[in-house]
Order: structure tokens, then sequence, then C-alpha cells
């Protein structure tokens, strides 16, 4: 087995950072503990250049940064963006276990294979938490609970981004033992005596060991090395995406949410990946600030919008979304983002190329684009309409995606052919017969034409004959013929007032 442990030292900032642009990085942010004393929790680059620093006063980080932006800790927030991490992680295996309250476990041992090897697949996870927009650490070994050690000690030491030493036992010997998730009395007991790294706690004897700071600490000593299996609850993605993103400042303009929804859209690529499913629809939420909210009556914006089939591909997902935003107007600034899927539905893989570089680039299909830049009732759908006459044989229609499963439930074979119903009947009525790509908006009638030069009938007749019940009646022999100048097109003789009176109508033009 091996294990990978994904730390996020800066979650409490990241959480309100995340949804900032390069741009936005040079202004000071930090987070602070609240109360009647707020002390600083943590802080970005340029907060720490202006010499903020975790642990100082608000009072005194004031006058280091009189423009610091301040937002208190939301420990609510931070336990939702390491599930949201997790559901990502899930497209990578579906080991994946939660330790609050900054890292996540995943067994990757069984997905090196798949993924290229331990190399292709850590660039791929570090990739990934960068487009999430977390600061991340990796730290792996054959136990989770030795993975989360290196992580923790890598943070200490400021290490790379990534860690994953060859002779994991002697690397976790020298480690302290102040690292472990254990209790803090038997920590502090053993320091007490001395005892202040693994290597140490490993080389004492084991009953003595137990008595002094009990059976539990024994029993960490050995998860830790692999000697007794590790018994953590795996993570179980939810049924339904929903991503949050609090802005760290309000934003006025649709085009400045482009780079925080991106981060959403990695999030929701991830977990529809790691559950084989595709997004058919999804709904944008952007809430404004509260008391624009209160003296306006608009507490948030909603955009909602349909895919014409089931996608995951982030460059779809971006577009489509960007898109949408161009048209969206707010009434008022935006300080959360909530993207939620509507309808989902089940998505198979797409096959690997034999040969390097194979693999086709994502597109974007025109008809989502044009749908999101135009909006929903702008496409429409032309189906085929039970209707002999040619000029009312179709209707036009919504488009409506198979979503087959709405938040999380599958629809029933029975209920997928009930909701398509209507089109299957319809294109029972198409004619067995020939029919023109083009149909002219009016017939044109074709008077002298057809003495002046000869047309060749090449088909036909066929009598339409229909409409008596509603004042719209014809009675109609169409042919196909050809024109003077070789197009093949589609006539009728009418009979609506005899037999004999005839007169030739221009009706569609074949292709």
């Amino acid at each position: 087995m091996l294990w990978a442990c994904l730390f996020l030292p800066a979650l409490p900032v990241d959480v309100f950072t995340r949804g900032r642009s390069p741009a936005d990085d040079a202004k000071p942010f930090a987070v602070t503990t609240g109360g009647r004393t707020p002390r600083i929790i943590g802080t970005n680059a340029a907060a720490r250049d202006a010499g903020v620093h975790p642990g100082q006063l608000v009072s005194a980080s004031l006058a280091f940064s009189p423009d610091l932006v301040l937002r208190e800790r939301d420990p609510g927030a931070e336990s939702a963006a390491l599930e949201a991490v997790a559901s990502w992680a899930t497209q990578f295996t579906p080991a994946i276990a939660l330790t609050p309250p900054n890292a996540v476990l995943a067994e990757i041992g069984g997905s090196l294979r798949l993924f290229g090897g331990l190399t292709a697949l850590t660039a791929r996870l570090s990739q990934g938490a960068h487009d999430l927009g977390y600061a991340a650490q990796w730290a792996f070994a054959p136990t989770s609970a030795a993975a989360l050690l290196f992580a923790r000690a890598q943070t200490e030491r400021e290490g790379s981004e990534l860690y994953f030493p060859r002779a994991w036992l002697d690397a976790l010997a020298s480690l302290p033992l102040s690292l472990a998730e254990a209790d803090p009395t038997a920590v502090a007991t053993l320091k007490a005596a001395g005892i202040a790294i693994f290597g140490q706690a490993f080389a004492l004897p084991r009953a003595a060991l137990a008595r002094r700071v009990g059976e539990d600490f024994v029993s960490l000593l050995d998860r830790v090395r692999g000697l007794v299996p590790e018994l953590r609850p795996l993570f179980v993605p939810p049924p339904r995406y929903s991503g949050k993103l609090d802005l760290p400042a309000p934003v006025s303009t649709a085009d400045a949410l482009v780079f925080a929804v991106n981060r959403l859209v990695f999030e929701l690529a991830g977990w529809l990946t790691g559950r084989g499913l595709g997004v058919t629809e999804m709904s944008l939420a952007l809430a404004h600030e509260r008391y624009v909210g209160i003296a306006t009556g608009v507490s948030a914006t909603i955009a909602s919008f349909a895919l014409a089939a089931p996608a995951r591909e982030p460059a779809h997902l971006i577009a489509v979304l960007r898109e949408r935003l161009t048209r969206v107007v707010l009434p008022a600034p935006v300080e959360t983002i909530t993207l939620t899927t509507v309808a989902i539905a089940p998505l198979a893989g797409r096959n690997l190329g034999l040969l390097p570089g194979d693999e086709a680039a994502a597109t974007v299909p025109l008809l989502d684009r044009l749908r999101a830049r135009l909006g929903e009732a702008a496409v429409t759908l032309v189906m085929p309409h039970p209707e002999h006459r040619p000029e009312r044989a179709w209707r036009e229609t919504r488009i409506e995606p198979e979503k087959g499963i709405a938040y999380g439930v599958a629809r029933s074979s029975r209920e997928r052919r009930k909701s398509m119903g209507p089109v299957a009947s319809d294109s029972m009525s198409i004619p067995a017969s020939h029919r023109p790509v083009w149909l002219l908006a009016e017939p044109e009638h074709l008077g002298h034409r057809l003495e002046a030069q000869p047309w060749v009938l090449r088909d036909g007749p066929e009598r339409i004959e229909s409409g008596w019940w509603d004042g719209a009646d014809v009675r109609r022999d169409y042919f196909i013929a050809e024109n003077p100048r070789g197009e093949t097109v589609w006539i009728y003789r009418d009979h609506r007032y005899g037999i004999d009176d005839g007169e030739w109508f221009l009706h569609g033009v074949f292709a």
C-alpha cells in the first residue's frame, strides 16, 4: 500500500483567498481569531511582507499595514472545503479519509499503473491542488499515519511541496512525538522522561511503555510502522455537488467572477469523474451583500443553464460558464458564489490513444456555446409533427437533454420512455417519400416559367389532400423535378378548385 497525504497548512486563509485573482494577491489579507482581543491566525504573502505575522494582535497588525483586509476565521467553511477536496480526490482513488482540521489521506497504491506511475500521478495531484486554489503539501508513506506525520513535519521544516522518503522507517524515527495524533498528556510524560522522538519511543519496552502512557499510545506506534492494520473510516462523497466560495471582497462585475468560478468547476469535475458522471444542468447562485439584499429585496442572482449532453471536462464547463456570465446583470456586489448540480447522468470514460499525444483536446459543442451566449430560449429544436401538410409537419420545441439522474436519483427506463414519448410518436409520422432539405416559407407560383424553358419531372405524383376540418385544406399533386439550371426541386400542382385549373407552385429545394 502507498498512502498520500494532502496537507493544507494555510486552509484558514485559503478558504477566503482562493477566489482572488493573481492581481488581488498583492493586497494584504489576514484571518483573525475574532473575539474581544483578536489575533492573527494566518496571512497571505503581501501581509507577511508588510510585517504581519500569526499571533500578532490585530491592532498591532493594522499599524504595520493600515490597508490590511481582515476576516474572522470560519471553521464551518474550512470543514466544507476539506470535504470538497476529498470529493475532488475521488477521481484518483475511492479510498479517501478525512483528517481534520486540514489534511486528506488517499490510498494511491492501486492507482499508480492507471495514472502512469508515481511521478505522473504526483504531478497531477500537485496541479490539481493548485487549480483548486490551495497551498498544498504532499507526503507519501506505506501507512496513512506515517504519511500524515511526514506532511506535518514537512510544514514545520518548510520543505518542498512533495516528500517521499525512501528509507521511511529511518525518517520516521527522527520525527518528534508532538506531531502524532496522540494524547498530549502521554506525549508530555515521555518528554519529561527525555523521550521526544519516535525512534526513542520505538526502542522502549512495550509493556513498561503501556503502563506509563496507556495502550492507545502503543497502538499508535504500531499503526505508524504498519505492524497492525489502520481502521480509518472512508469518506463517502455527497450524492449531489454543491460548492460554495466566499469572496474576500465584494465583486461588482460579472467578468471578475470568472476566476473564482473556475475554482468550483475544478471541484465539480473531480466529483463527477470520481462517480463516473456528467452534468447536464447546473445552477450558479451569486449572493449579494446582506444590507443590499435587504434594501433591494434581491438576496441572490440565480443563473441556471443546461448542456446538450452530459459533460465533465473542466475546459468545456468553464467555457459555458464564462459565456453565461457575460449575460448576467448584477443588481449589487457579490459576496458568495455557489455552484450546484441540478441534473446529472452517467458518462463513460474516454478511451486513451494508442500513441503518445493521441488524446484529443476538450471541445465545447456549438450548441452549448450558443445556448450559454444567447439564452435557453434562443436555441430550439425542430421536431417532426404528425401532419400531412408539409408546411405544418414540424414543431419548434425547447431542447431537453436526457438528464438521467436528478439530485442523485436514477430515473427508470419507463420514466425515460415516458418523457420521450411525444418525440418518438412524432418521428413515426415522417413520410416514406423523399422530402427536400429546404422548404420555402410560402409556395412560389411558377406562372409561365414552365413554358419558357422545359422542366423535367423525375418522380411523382404524390397526392396530399388534408386539412378540410380547419379551413386550411390542401389538394396537391407533388413532383420531384429538375429545373433548367439542373437543380432538383419539389413542385406541386394545386387542385383545390378542380382538376383542370392545376396551377404549378415551387415548394422546396433538395440539397
